[in-house]
């Protein structure tokens, strides 16, 4: 699949926003840890995927009711969903001048159709010695998901069944999709949210 950039602007993908605040204490802390002085690109955008995906659990797979949003929150908790999880890793990338943006899958929420579908969240990354974009997915692995920082062939989290009307949406958002974070903001309860409140198209 073709990926689109939603801008022209490489900045726009750099840009701290409130949801994903780089700038934060903790944040920056995290950074001087996780990166060494002689890492490239490549090695920097491996080091914060897999710390995402592997240190930071998916809040469904712990059975947590915790709701976080903003990187700094994710960071704290050491937990999120998708949405939130997505938005730590552009945080600690875009604090490096590596552009990230938000890209988005339409998902069965279960196995098939009839338990209905969901919005999901993962991120691509700009890496310039490649002169393209990758997508990564920091959801985080189980048994039935394995994905991977892969430059070859794409490893998410979940392959698309286009016979169950799952969609691989291609532009690469420059900010994080307002139905998602909003849905973050208005739930209390994140089991609630995760089977009844999530959007169902982008």
């Amino acid at each position: 699949m073709k990926l689109i950039a939603e801008s022209n602007h490489m900045a726009n993908y750099l840009a701290e926003l409130g949801e994903v605040d780089y700038s934060h204490h903790e944040i920056q802390l995290l950074l001087k840890r996780l990166y060494k002085p002689n890492m490239n690109e490549t090695e920097m955008a491996e080091a914060a995927f897999r710390f995402v995906r592997d240190e930071i659990s998916h809040t469904w797979d712990i059975q947590s009711e915790r709701i976080t949003k903003t990187a700094s929150e994710v960071l704290r908790f050491k937990e999120g969903i998708c949405y939130a999880k997505s938005n730590l890793l552009a945080a600690l990338l875009r604090a490096v001048q590596i552009p990230t943006g938000f890209c988005y899958q339409k998902l069965t929420l279960g196995d098939t159709p009839d338990t209905g579908y969901c919005i999901h969240a993962l991120n691509a990354v700009y890496l310039r010695s490649y002169g393209r974009w990758f997508r990564l997915d920091a959801r985080g692995n189980k048994e039935g998901i394995q994905a991977e920082f892969s430059l070859d062939e794409e490893k998410l989290a979940f392959p698309i069944r286009p016979q169950y009307g799952e969609i691989d949406y291609p532009v690469i958002f420059a900010t994080p999709s307002a139905k998602t974070m909003d849905v973050l903001e208005r739930h209390t309860n994140a089991l609630y949210m995760y089977e009844q409140g999530l959007p169902v198209e982008l």
